[in-house]
């Protein structure tokens, strides 16, 4: 198996509110593109989980995070060719920031439009709900309105009961 084949390890980060809802954004730009996600992003060399999740979550919505605790881990194959390993991570926003930003107004830094559109609340019960309706309808071969990133819909589909 040559390096390019190895599974590589990516880091989903379910940052709540407290109160019942997560941030998603709409994939763009890579694969499972148009899907509906977490922020998150591949684990660097060195990096803990929860490193990976407070530099993802910075980069991608301009949110700092903390309070970050590992949730479970799924294994996504993708259609594409790739394999991933996903860390999935709980957090909480902890700056003074509390909105989901695409990219910076005030600074040199851009966030990662290419990557995301635009960033929201929703609900986890109605994230849970697509999930389990996409794990569904791939088994019975039906379409979906709302797409879900292939490690949300493996994560209904090992732990149900989440």
């Amino acid at each position: 198996m040559s390096e390019a084949e190895r599974p590589k390890v990516g880091v989903g980060v379910v940052i709540h509110d407290g109160a019942g809802n997560i941030i998603m954004g709409e994939r763009a730009g890579s694969h499972g593109a148009g899907t509906f996600q977490c922020p998150g992003g591949h684990l660097e060399y060195g990096e803990s989980f929860a490193e990976t999740a407070a530099r993802e979550s910075l980069e991608e919505t301009g949110l700092e995070i903390g309070n970050i605790k590992l949730l479970v881990a799924t294994n996504d194959v993708f259609g594409e060719g790739k394999h991933y390993v996903t860390i999935f991570v709980t957090a909480e926003i902890t700056g003074k920031n509390k909105v989901a930003q695409v990219s910076y107004t005030d600074t040199v830094k851009a966030m990662e439009p290419h990557k995301c559109a635009k960033w929201e609340w929703i609900p986890w019960s109605q994230m849970w709900t697509w999930a389990g309706e996409q794990a569904k309808a791939e088994k019975e071969g039906t379409e979906v309105k709302k797409q879900m990133f292939l490690p949300l819909v493996n994560l209904w589909r090992e732990y149900p009961e989440l």
